[in-house]
């Protein structure tokens, strides 16, 4: 039997492979300092590096350094962005810890005036106008959200150092949005419905009135209609995002409750209301390794916080949300196992998904 098999197998039995895996009882400054470590390990290691560069003449062969001077990191510019995001999440959240210092020092490196100077000429420049979008551009927003509510003095000189590369992204996804005229239902990067959730949450931070109503408008237009997610069809053997709970997750912040209630009835019409949490397994990663099918243990952490953005967006009393918060746990318990570090292919990334579950962050409407 493979390792990797073996060690997923120990994942679906609920054993940790090691004590680096183990679920922590409560999450603390002690159990944040891990995901904290992986974060800071890479945002500035540049190599491995895989860049989505489109060459417009050899003044563009150029390294990730030069090109993306602020978020070179991390394999690639998105996951360089949420490992920023990562490390002002946990600084703010547990600002006593002793990695709150190293964090609030590799941010402020990365976020330099002239280094977000660099980044705008990049992100705006010919040829670029589908650069990270969606994705990446709604993590540089919840990055910027992240600092616009952080009441601290140093967090708000890199706020505004931020913000002409925030106006960058709105600016490109303001000029997407009125032109895209299907959704995009995918389990991986392109998918509109997890970004839209992180781009209302920034417009509603930052007090955006034009790009909320934009977001919102087209999110109706886009999901509202919709019935019977497919959710048997899930997951995909690559994917990290789920397209039916992404989407139930982004209308619980658009909906009333009684309406959302209603609509998410016809929607996901298949939620047990027994308290079980049998009715959606975790996936199961065969080799952590490969960083496609290592997606597998990011689609557990974010199944999880979906699931309890779902619950969150009911009324308590509602009969669905004990079969919400089981799976819920059962997610969390298998996603969290998974974030060791031992893979590059995974630990560049996964501490952020960790830690967006762990702190809560997407259950603020």
């Amino acid at each position: 039997m493979r390792i990797g098999v073996l060690a997923a197998l120990c994942l679906l039995l609920g054993f940790a492979v090691s004590a680096a895996a183990q679920v922590p009882s409560r999450f603390d400054a002690a159990a944040a300092e891990r995901f904290a470590t992986l974060a800071l390990d890479c945002i500035h290691k540049e190599y491995p590096n895989k860049i989505a560069h489109v060459l417009g003449g050899d003044q563009d062969v150029r390294p990730p350094r030069e090109l993306t001077p602020a978020f070179y990191g991390c394999y690639d510019w998105h996951s360089s962005v949420h490992g920023h995001w990562l490390l002002v999440r946990l600084a703010r959240t547990f600002p006593a810890a002793p990695f709150a210092a190293k964090a609030r020092a590799a941010v402020g490196a990365s976020l330099a005036p002239e280094h977000i100077a660099g980044e705008v000429k990049y992100v705006t420049g010919v040829g670029r106008a589908s650069f990270e979008r969606p994705y990446g551009l709604a993590w540089l927003l919840q990055l910027g959200a992240e600092l616009r509510e952080w009441n601290d003095p140093q967090a708000q000189t890199w706020s505004a150092a931020l913000e002409p590369l925030e106006e960058a992204a709105v600016q490109r996804l303001k000029d997407w949005l009125p032109k895209l005229s299907k959704p995009i239902r995918v389990g991986e990067h392109d998918q509109t419905a997890f970004s839209f959730g992180l781009i209302l949450d920034w417009a509603r931070t930052a007090g955006d009135r034009a790009t909320a109503d934009l977001l919102v408008g087209r999110i109706r237009d886009f999901y509202l209609q919709d019935r019977g997610c497919p959710f048997s069809w899930e997951p995909s053997g690559q994917d990290f995002l789920s397209p039916c709970l992404a989407e139930a997750d982004l209308m619980r912040r658009v909906l009333p409750s009684a309406e959302y209630a209603t609509w998410l009835a016809a929607f996901l019409p298949g939620i047990p209301k027994d308290g079980s949490a049998a009715w959606l397994a975790p996936a199961v990663v065969t080799d952590p390794g490969d960083p496609k099918l290592a997606h597998l243990d990011g689609l557990n952490l974010s199944r999880a916080w979906m699931l309890e953005g779902i619950a969150a967006g009911l009324t308590s009393g509602d009969a669905r949300v004990p079969s919400l918060r089981a799976a819920a746990a059962a997610h969390r318990d298998a996603g969290l196992r998974a974030v060791t570090g031992e893979h590059y292919e995974g630990g560049h990334w996964l501490g952020s998904f960790a830690v967006y579950l762990t702190t809560g962050r997407g259950l603020k409407k």
